[in-house]
């Protein structure tokens, strides 16, 4: 299986994130994907370097008003002096337009970048900084990269992707992401079988990015395995069960928090079966290993053997797949549990 990467992810390096309205260490620091490719290097996988997409890429599943704040969301930040003046070195927004703001009125875009911030945000844990868009952009020619590799006759491609996506719709961001990688992949990979994809996110938290996007989209099935949002998971408001989709084109399955393998596994093959039964011709495996038992920020109870027959699962389906890297906090064992997903993948492809 070829692993794509980008030495560009380390320019997304925010150091801190505002959680509550306190400064915190970043969840989400360069040393993820770095830990990763420690651990595939010592399998001696085979990486493959991110090829340059066009913008098409991004704009397949994203609005151009979001990809414009993104491009230049710090420059504008930085020119109106607030890394000096407060003192803020990443963009964090303080004020999110709700629509009954607007009294039926279309939000115009908000002349400063203090305002702006928050206008295509929905957290203050999802900072910019100088780098964040090299970064975000990389990951998805990181993701569409394996998408084109799987389309040019690999069985399967993982995309070592940094910052993760799952969480962005069409027009905003949060949940530590940018750029929605894996609706990107299901975009391209789309064009390459042409026929139905489906994604599957194993996840800890809900996919509501990926949902949002292809919620409309008969020939994009979206699927994920997530802790109830009623137990108090991210993204809170999203990820409930009869959030149907299109003609059933969505599907969540919903575990009580601390639940262990043997549901879990359970419903990874619901989901697998899911895809079968919809004709599926290619998969994208949205993978966040942040369900595992020995994640500090998991609400799930997961152990690497599940992670590893998850993998066997979703393989076995026989399809061609895309890989691409979510959740997972646990420095000292993210690549261990990455490699037990991805080798149960290979070896469910492999029969």
């Amino acid at each position: 299986m070829p692993v794509v990467w980008s030495d560009s992810h380390r320019l997304h390096d925010p150091g801190t994130e505002v959680w509550v309205g306190v400064q915190l260490p970043a969840s989400e620091p360069p040393e993820r994907a770095d830990r990763i490719r420690e651990a595939l290097e010592a399998r001696g996988a085979r990486f493959v370097d991110a090829r340059p997409q066009p913008d098409d890429a991004v704009t397949s599943v994203h609005d151009p008003e979001l990809v414009l704040h993104l491009r230049e969301a710090w420059a504008d930040w930085d020119d109106a002096g607030l890394p000096v003046d407060p003192g803020q070195d990443n963009v964090v927004p303080y004020l999110f337009p709700h629509p009954d703001l607007f009294s039926g009125f279309a939000p115009r875009r908000a002349g400063g970048i203090t305002a702006r911030a928050g206008q295509f945000a929905y957290d203050t844990m999802t900072v910019i900084g100088p780098g964040t868009w090299e970064a975000a952009r990389a990951a998805v020619d990181t993701a569409v990269t394996a998408a084109d590799l799987v389309g040019e006759g690999a069985l399967a491609a993982y995309a070592c992707t940094r910052p993760p996506g799952h969480h962005v719709t069409r027009g905003c961001f949060g949940g530590s992401c940018y750029l929605n990688n894996s609706a990107a992949a299901a975009a391209r990979l789309r064009e390459a079988v042409e026929g139905r994809v489906a994604v599957v996110d194993i996840d800890a938290h809900h996919g509501n990015g990926t949902q949002a996007i292809f919620w409309d989209d008969r020939e994009v099935l979206t699927g994920s395995v997530h802790v109830d949002p009623a137990d108090g998971s991210f993204p809170h408001f999203l990820g409930y069960e009869d959030e149907r989709g299109l003609d059933g084109s969505n599907r969540n399955v919903t575990l009580p928090a601390g639940s262990g393998d043997e549901p879990w596994l359970d419903a990874v093959g619901e989901l697998a079966a899911w895809a079968a039964d919809g004709d599926a011709r290619a998969l994208v495996v949205a993978l966040g290993v942040d369900a595992s038992n020995e994640d500090a920020e998991s609400l799930l109870a997961v152990t690497k053997a599940g992670l590893r027959e998850a993998g066997r699962k979703l393989g076995a389906l026989g399809l061609p797949t895309v890989i691409v890297q979510e959740g997972g906090y646990n420095l000292a064992l993210l690549g261990e549990l990455v490699c037990e997903a991805l080798m149960g993948i290979e070896e469910g492809l492999n029969g």
